[in-house]
């Protein structure tokens, strides 16, 4: 489970075992956990909330999904190269 960076003590990741998906990201406060916060990756750069199962608070949320859509391109370089592919598949 590759971690892509951390922002204000949350980690950004990835599952290893799920490239059969759309590209997203799952964000937690201090290390991955199986509770975590799902986030879709969207063609136009954007990001939508698939789940905050990690309860962060909404005004955090939004921040990180900010700086998550400001590094979009390094998501989808970084999803590529993980799971050897030459391209992603988006939510929308």
């Amino acid at each position: 489970m590759p971690s892509l960076f951390k922002i204000h003590g949350y980690v950004v990741f990835f599952w290893s075992n799920e490239n059969n998906e759309p590209i997203h990201v799952h964000v937690a406060k201090g290390t991955p956990n199986p509770n975590s916060t799902k986030l879709w990756l969207t063609k136009d750069g954007g990001c939508i909330i698939a789940n905050n199962d990690s309860n962060i608070p909404i005004h955090v949320l939004n921040e990180l999904m900010q700086i998550i859509e400001s590094q979009s391109f390094l998501i989808i370089e970084k999803w590529m190269s993980f799971f050897k592919t030459k391209s992603v598949k988006f939510y929308c």
